[in-house]
């Protein structure tokens, strides 16, 4: 879907974003003037945080429902277009984290994982794309950027998160694949993938901390702007050479590799 409404403003959807790292990158996009289409699962979570977007002067919409259904990414897409003009960012940050060894791993728990990690990511970068392709062909507006969010437990193993590992992993390999169809467009894809990271649901363990600071080389775990800040630059013009790349941002913990329940 196109819109006659003229567009010179960047446009951003990110997808679970009501709080979290998606609410910081979200939230920092609109701060550099950018129009962000904000998702999350839970409605009364998405409204609050685009509002605390628009409070703070940016410009955001709040578009609620479930990232791994592909009408409703596509219901996204158009979302942006009708409000703002263009699709130009599109930042897959929705996840699940299912903890359970693979002989606890259920059926139903596997496919959830994969569905909104996987299949979620997949079809918003394939529909932004498409929505991109459309722009340069009837507005002159080509190119744009695709950022996946990935996890360091896409490269080193971590106890109890077999199945979140493998979609992580996965993630990475779709984007150096996905420079075959994106590059002719002008659109870069990359990740990132965090390692420990201080958020809502992290800050709630009053052992993470410490027991994340004691491991992780720079001893601290990260925070959401560590994360954000990586964000912004893979999304800004001044990365558009680099694609198909991975960044790990985790205090160098991925090198030495120490997993929490080791004293």
């Amino acid at each position: 879907m196109l819109t006659n409404q003229p567009t010179t403003k960047t446009t951003a959807i990110i997808t679970g974003a009501g709080i979290g790292i998606g609410f910081a990158i979200a939230k920092a996009l609109a701060q550099q003037g950018t129009q962000v289409v904000l998702n999350d699962f839970d409605a009364s979570v998405a409204e609050q945080a685009a509002e605390a977007i628009r409070q703070a002067g940016g410009v955001c919409e709040a578009c609620p429902g479930d990232a791994s259904d592909v009408t409703f990414v596509q219901r996204l897409v158009d979302t942006a277009v009708d409000r703002f003009g263009s699709v130009d960012l599109a930042i897959a940050n929705a996840g699940i984290t299912v903890f359970g060894d693979i002989f606890t791993t259920t059926p139903e728990a596997f496919q959830k994982i994969v569905d909104l990690n996987l299949r979620g990511t997949f079809f918003l970068a394939q529909r932004a794309a498409m929505q991109m392709r459309q722009q340069a062909d009837t507005i002159g507006r080509r190119g744009g950027s695709v950022l996946f969010m990935s996890s360091v437990v896409g490269h080193i193993a971590h106890p109890g998160l077999p199945v979140y590992s493998m979609t992580k992993a996965g993630l990475e390999m779709l984007a150096r694949q996905l420079v075959i169809d994106f590059s002719p467009l002008g659109i870069n894809v990359n990740a990132i993938a965090p390692g420990a990271t201080l958020t809502e649901r992290t800050l709630d363990d009053p052992d993470y901390i410490p027991t994340w600071s004691r491991i992780t080389p720079m001893g601290r775990p990260g925070t959401v702007d560590d994360i954000t800040n990586a964000a912004l630059f893979l999304l800004s013009p001044a990365s558009r050479h680099i694609t198909g790349q991975s960044l790990v941002i985790d205090g160098g913990w991925s090198s030495v590799g120490v997993p929490p329940t080791v004293e």
